[in-house]
């Protein structure tokens, strides 16, 4: 070896843990067998608390560099860097092999972790040994998933004159942002920003808007990939529906509203929402009496427009070919039913935050207005503007989130629309008894913590601790809380308690990650090929995630990655290139590849 540099690595003992997790022996074993490492420390082999034993460890083996590598290798760098610099060499020669940092966590992913430590001992960037082969792409995309990251994208590509297919589950695109009243931290319109673009999406030329359509299957190979797409059938033609709502007025089944988070009843035939891009209506089989029991067609009856509903059409499947793939299938949020201490689905008056946005949107059941929750003439629990107008109303941070329980990530969101919420009550009730109960305020973006200090300017009162319970009392809700300033347990009674439920994957996600060959992060998030370096692509070529299927975000961070994947897809276009799946590279070409680039030469 090069008389100037001499390798140790150091295996942080964050790196095992489970059954499935890396194997640490054939790594340790791996490590050795590199002429350019010249010692190896399992966990238990070195002594990392005591700066000075470390230091005389590294002169002793007469080290000018070390590679820690690990789960989080990155917590251990400090003390050997300050170790290093002890032993006299360059603080700066601390090199982290990190396999987190590229989803290397479990038995199969051994080569590419044993590829990972290679380019840190080689001292040769992971991205740079790690270059896949090259196919020429198909210059139409594919596009899954219309909320406000699938729109953003397919305007991006759309706009460059190139062709986009969007697919969208359900009847509309808009996707959660739709059902937004307001937006932090500036309290704009969400439909205001977001309408002029599902517009421009619906009439756009470049882009084929395929509405309640779903995507079955997915072959071939970057750059030409064969998806077999299944179009629901909708049962109402989309070129002939004026969108009169005759049918509506007359249909006789009623369902949960979806975009209203199932606070009002719907018809079978029924446009999702009035700003709804495509404007025309459709039937949920679900709860059509026609289509169940073959009986009613009132809708055919009552239509002015010959043939346009056909109760008996069937679903079909299209195949189209696309070079690329971007994937944005959004998110679902907690089921608070999960939380039982709170008391949803119990009590009619504990609301999640997706409903309550629905209460206080203008296009909401009880067209904007605060009410309690009653039942109709046949048992329904809705809401209508005829109820009473609650007057102490409770917002319980961190449902789902940040919980051992359930979630430990923080879906990062909650506080901030929690904060719009309260102002929202304060700015339709003045006089309510607003209280936050949050257990860390989490105001990270830009004019978010101003937000929250102009909260608290407007008399809602924010209380600090975890929130135990919320029970029944007298014909109230009682909250049982901490209040960390005080140092004391409070109970609190209100008319109505928001829970501010989290971000969860959606109950799909496997499925598709399993269909387009994604890896799935440990919370169950679409994994990234490098969440610092490279956060829309996927080991997967041509197929790129970009909105909240990768991970909790707020819109603002959702469109710039949507906008980063379009130009990625661009980019790919323009260069007639795309490159194939990095998981395919073989270790070897790998290894050859970061000893071709490595400064460190063995001597001959």
């Amino acid at each position: 070896m090069n008389n100037e540099v001499k390798t140790g690595v150091y295996f942080c003992k964050y790196l095992n843990g489970h059954p499935d997790s890396l194997s640490l022996d054939e790594l340790v074993s791996f490590a050795r067998g590199m002429p350019e490492v010249a010692i190896v420390w399992e966990p238990a082999g070195l002594e990392i608390d005591d700066p000075g034993i470390l230091a005389s460890r590294i002169r002793e083996n007469q080290l000018t560099r070390i590679v820690v590598a690990g789960d989080r290798s990155g917590y251990v760098k400090p003390a050997m860097s300050k170790a290093l610099a002890l032993a006299g060499q360059d603080p700066a020669s601390v090199v982290v092999a990190s396999f987190r940092e590229f989803h290397a966590t479990r038995r199969k992913d051994m080569d590419l972790a044993k590829a990972i430590l290679a380019c840190a001992i080689l001292d040769v960037p992971f991205e740079l040994a790690a270059l896949p082969d090259e196919s020429e792409v198909n210059t139409d995309t594919l596009i899954i998933g219309g909320g406000i990251a699938g729109i953003q994208a397919s305007l991006e590509i759309a706009n460059a004159n190139k062709k986009v297919f969007l697919v969208e589950r359900t009847g509309t695109i808009g996707g959660h942002m739709a059902m937004f009243d307001k937006t932090f931290p500036t309290l704009d319109c969400a439909a205001c920003i977001l309408t002029p673009k599902m517009v421009e999406v619906g009439q756009h030329p470049n882009i084929n808007l395929m509405t309640y359509c779903e995507v079955k299957g997915v072959s071939g190979e970057p750059g030409n990939f064969k998806v077999t797409i299944l179009k629901k059938a909708r049962r109402v033609n989309l070129a002939t529906c004026i969108g009169c709502g005759s049918c509506a007025e007359k249909c006789p089944a009623k369902a949960p509203s979806e975009f209203d988070n199932g606070t009002t009843l719907r018809t079978a035939i029924y446009i999702p929402f009035p700003q709804a891009v495509p404007n025309k209506y459709l039937i949920d089989a679900e709860s059509c009496t026609y289509v169940k029991s073959g009986k009613c067609g009132v809708c055919v009856k009552i239509c002015p427009v010959k043939d346009c509903i056909n109760l008996d059409e069937k679903d079909e499947e299209v195949e189209i070919t696309v070079g690329n793939i971007i994937v944005a299938t959004g998110f679902q949020v907690f089921d608070a039913t999960r939380a039982e201490q709170y008391g949803y689905g119990k009590y009619p008056n504990v609301l999640t935050s997706l409903e309550f946005e629905r209460l206080v949107n203008a296009a909401g059941p009880t067209g904007g207005y605060i009410r309690y929750r009653g039942q109709d003439k046949k048992g329904n629990w809705i809401f209508s503007p005829d109820n009473d107008e609650p007057r102490s109303i409770a917002l319980i941070h961190c449902i789902g989130s940040r919980d051992e329980n359930y979630n430990k990530y923080c879906s990062r969101v909650c506080c901030m629309y929690s904060l719009k919420l309260a102002h929202l009550i304060k700015e339709k009730i003045p006089d309510a008894e607003v209280s936050e109960y949050y257990i860390d305020m989490r105001a990270f973006g830009k004019g978010y913590e101003e937000f929250y200090e102009r909260i608290k300017e407007e008399g809602v009162k924010i209380i600090r601790g975890k929130t135990a319970s919320v029970k029944e009392s007298n014909g109230q809700l009682l909250v049982r809380s901490e209040d960390i300033h005080q140092g004391r347990i409070i109970e609190k009674k209100v008319d109505m308690v928001i829970l501010a439920v989290g971000l969860e994957p959606r109950n799909d996600a496997d499925k598709v990650a399993e269909m387009l060959g994604l890896e799935r992060d440990k919370d169950g998030w679409f994994a990234e090929s490098n969440y610092l370096a490279d956060p829309t692509a996927t080991f997967k070529g041509a197929i790129t995630i970009a909105g909240l299927c990768q991970g909790p975000k707020d819109i603002p961070d959702t469109v710039a990655q949507a906008s980063a994947a379009a130009s990625r897809v661009l980019q790919s276009i323009l260069r007639g290139k795309v490159k194939k799946d990095l998981s395919e590279i073989p270790l070897d070409t790998i290894l050859k590849n970061a000893r071709q680039f490595s400064p460190i030469k063995i001597e001959e």
